[in-house]
């Protein structure tokens, strides 16, 4: 939780009450419903929770921004933002039941008004949104085709609308053909050894 206050020192107290919650719920689940790695679960601030407010730090939400997080898995990065940006509206998909189940658990228990728990494949939602985040569910060329469509065009943000992916290594094969593409390490961001490879890839909207 110390890291969490080191990066983003302005948190509210309900806040603070929600992150530090997170990991009692996160383990709790976790024995029920295995969505987190053992070792990873041990280190939930820096491996999930920290590592998805990396994306804050290339684009701060506005209040009644719409955001979407495709493969969510047990909630990241989506639950993390969701407590940071609370004025902002989450919609978090998932086609594995299970982890929507973790997700909607975790949401309640947190209290979280502003997300809203899908479990079904991203091609069948028929929405649109200022920004698409995910952590590395696919290469970005397939990433890319499951979500054309769902980026709104006209923009509230210093960023144009489109897709903000965590993703890890060398990107250079993946993203060629995305010359309009930015990326962002994270080890600009945060100290911790575990970024040093990662990165936030940031992929504006076609025209």
């Amino acid at each position: 939780m110390e890291q969490i206050l080191t990066y983003f020192p302005k948190l509210s107290q309900a806040q603070i009450d929600q992150f530090e919650k997170l990991a009692e719920l996160y383990k709790d689940w976790n024995q029920k419903i295995n969505v987190v790695s053992r070792k990873d679960i041990e280190e939930i601030y820096t491996r999930h929770v920290l590592h998805s407010l990396a994306i804050a730090k290339v684009q701060e939400f506005n209040p009644g921004a719409k955001i979407l997080d495709v493969g969510t898995g047990g909630g990241f990065p989506g639950i993390p933002l969701a407590i940071l940006f609370p004025e902002t509206q989450f919609t978090l998909i998932d086609s594995i039941g299970k982890k929507i189940k973790v997700v909607e658990e975790v949401v309640e228990g947190l209290g979280l008004q502003n997300v809203k728990s899908v479990n079904d494949r991203v091609e069948n939602l028929n929405e649109q949104f200022d920004f698409i985040v995910s952590r590395a569910v696919a290469v970005m060329p397939t990433f890319a085709h499951w979500v054309k469509g769902k980026v709104l065009s006209k923009s509230k943000h210093d960023k144009k609308n489109g897709i903000l992916y965590l993703k890890g290594g060398d990107l250079s094969e993946e993203l060629k053909d995305y010359t309009t593409a930015e990326i962002y390490p994270i080890s600009n961001f945060f100290k911790e050894d575990f970024f040093n490879t990662k990165k936030v890839v940031y992929l504006p909207r076609k025209k």
